[in-house]
């Protein structure tokens, strides 16, 4: 039976604010990203982030064999022109700006093969923990194509020269590489990843919300600006988390925790 690619969201309404779990579901081929997966993760996404009570996303890939594995190469080789090789693409990064336009973390659980787009993906996503069978690599290189869209936050993540290593050669490495590099956060066996991500939720879950919001904004505009205007967008930030009270009562009730703490 032919297996039909889909977006599975299920979502969990926990004390403080909803929790959603995303699972890119083409598992017979690696979970790879086509046209129909991809606009069907972007209207997830979407609709997802139009939450107000939205406080994170899990991320991650149907089975245990891959996260992504990648764009569909079946799908590229049929690509005629620059005009349908640019719409492609388009599509990629479109899923990759879903994730970092979501105004709450995303989350990527990253378990197995995780390759070019798929990798593009994760490097969008806020934090990543992976599964210590986990496999990564940017391979488009093999296929005649550059690395593109997302792999240009690769530099931020791990600097020049292992992008330049990743990108030119085009070769797999494994999970302890990937944290070794700072590609992903945390590593961890495969039966305790699930466990690992829970723990990065309920830390999200205990910190305040709006807050949270603010910093994920500001991080996202300190990539585009220069040091002094970084600095300038800081205050803004800051100013604008007053015009709550969730400052008032985080303050006070850690003001409170400190009164009653020993000596």
């Amino acid at each position: 039976m032919t297996q039909i690619p889909a977006v599975h969201v299920r979502q969990e309404n926990r004390p403080g604010g909803a929790v959603a779990f995303v699972t890119l579901d083409n598992e017979r081929k690696l979970n790879v990203l086509n046209t129909p997966l991809m606009e069907g993760f972007a209207v997830a996404m979407e609709r997802l982030s139009a939450r107000e009570d939205l406080r994170a996303v899990v991320l991650t890939g149907a089975g245990e064999r891959a996260f992504v594995g990648g764009a569909d190469v079946n799908e590229m080789a049929k690509l005629e022109t620059p005009e349908d090789a640019r719409a492609f693409i388009t599509l990629v990064h479109g899923c990759c700006a879903a994730v970092r336009d979501c105004p709450a973390p995303v989350i990527a659980r990253i378990g197995g093969w995780t390759l070019g787009a798929g990798l593009e993906l994760a490097a969008a996503c806020d934090l990543r923990v992976a599964a210590d069978t986990a496999r990564f690599g940017m391979p488009e290189v093999k296929l005649g194509i550059p690395s593109v869209v997302e792999a240009a936050l690769l530099p931020g993540l791990v600097g020049w020269g292992r992008t330049r290593e990743m990108l030119l050669l085009g070769e797999t490495f494994d999970a302890a590489a990937a944290l070794a590099m700072g590609l992903v956060d945390a590593v961890f066996p495969a039966a305790m990843l699930d466990a690992a991500v829970e723990t990065r939720v309920a830390s999200l879950l205990a910190n305040g919300p709006q807050a949270v919001r603010l910093q994920k904004a500001l991080i996202r505009r300190w990539e585009d600006l220069p040091l002094k205007d970084a600095i300038a967008a800081g205050i803004d930030a800051f100013a604008a988390s007053f015009e709550t009270d969730e400052p008032a009562i985080a303050m006070a009730k850690w003001r409170e925790g400190r009164a009653e703490r020993p000596g």
